[in-house]
């Protein structure tokens, strides 16, 4: 047993040192500097019941400071004032081009098949595909555009900061970061060929335009629930630079309105946070779970004590790292991690059941 207590210290310390890492290299966007050229970019967005959010992220796009753009919506089926809202943005900026969305095709799923239809549409140097419920600042496309040529990138992708309201949310969403960034140093995307250390985020992925066109790579993920991590593990497959970052204050999202969306969010996706495999992931939150009480009973109350100030700065790098409140985090710990259990548990349930209903369609049918 004392082997295993070694096993169990040497995981934490190895997450805290990875929390560590991210947290001390800044991984945001620098700011902008004089681009080589101006790129003419195209933003895709699609969109499926989005009126609550199409019409914000419409105005701020025509608020960029940068004007070598095209902006193309793809209405996906929406049954709300999506398709209004965007029609009404077309006739204050030209830009903003509407595309309506058929009937999904056998083999899709609904925002692979969007974003695939936009890029067929797109005209840009640069493809930039953003969610309908990101929000953008000004400087975001030149910061971007400045990163992506200075690396000579492929693929950009970064994580919005999460704007978390209900108590629901911040008893959820902090948990993407907490995995994410105490397993995976994030500057070993750009820095090493290894495609295990992937991670992407589809609510921002800016694509060099003639590679996408080259690969159409959400034509290749196309059944693919997790299509931003398997794109990016294609690209680096075939040794393609590319590079994930934090957002800051000039990209943020509210991810989900609720404990409800957001447990159902995360739920189609969890298993893909640990390489796709339900043993690794099953066995990461039982580790978690039990390692505290494991390391008390057998070897004492100072490894327990020892452990759970390991927690607690994991806890603190991340959420300084990803610009989220340190006290509410730690306050919270447990019914997060609760709450990370049942994420587990309802993917399990949900893959055993192959149903989960995600804005109307069932995206675990065979």
């Amino acid at each position: 047993m004392i082997y295993c207590c070694y096993f169990l210290m040497g995981l934490l310390i190895i997450r805290l040192l990875v929390a560590l890492v991210n947290y001390l290299s800044f991984a945001y966007l620098p700011k902008a500097t004089p681009l080589a050229a101006a790129p003419f970019i195209s933003i895709l967005i699609p969109a499926r019941d989005e009126e609550e959010n199409i019409g914000t992220l419409l105005e701020q796009l025509s608020r960029l400071e940068y004007s070598a753009l095209e902006i193309i919506v793809y209405n996906d089926n929406s049954t709300d004032k999506t398709e209004d809202i965007i029609k009404e943005r077309k006739v204050i900026n030209p830009n903003i081009k509407l595309i309506n969305g058929g009937v999904l095709p056998n083999g899709w799923l609904g925002k692979n098949h969007a974003c695939h239809q936009l890029s067929k549409a797109a005209t840009g140097d640069v493809l930039l595909f953003l969610d309908a419920d990101v929000s953008v600042k000004k400087d975001l496309i030149k910061r971007s555009i400045s990163h992506f040529q200075k690396y000579e990138l492929h693929l950009l992708s970064i994580f919005p900061k999460q704007i978390m309201k209900s108590f629901g949310e911040k008893v959820s969403v902090p948990l993407m970061n907490w995995i994410l960034l105490s397993l995976l140093p994030l500057f070993l995307i750009r820095n090493s060929k290894n495609k295990a250390f992937s991670a992407a985020n589809g609510q921002f992925m800016m694509f060099k335009a003639v590679t996408y066109k080259d690969m159409w790579p959400h034509e290749k993920c196309k059944a693919h629930r997790v299509e931003d991590i398997a794109i990016i593990k294609l690209f680096k497959q075939k040794g393609l630079a590319c590079d994930t970052l934090l957002g800051d204050t000039d990209i943020s999202c509210r991810m989900y309105d609720g404990l409800d969306t957001a447990v159902e969010g995360f739920t189609k996706n969890i298993f893909q946070f640990f390489g796709n495999s339900m043993l690794i992931t099953i066995s990461f939150g039982i580790i978690t779970t039990i390692a505290p009480f494991v390391l008390y009973f057998n070897m004492g109350v100072w490894w327990f004590t020892a452990y759970i100030a390991g927690i607690v700065s994991i806890r603190f790098f991340v959420s300084l790292a990803s610009q989220q409140s340190v006290v509410q985090n730690l306050l919270l710990a447990i019914p997060q991690h609760l709450i990370f259990l049942v994420i587990i548990i309802k993917g399990l349930i949900n893959n055993q059941q192959k149903r989960l209903i995600w804005k109307g369609r069932n995206i675990l049918q065979d």
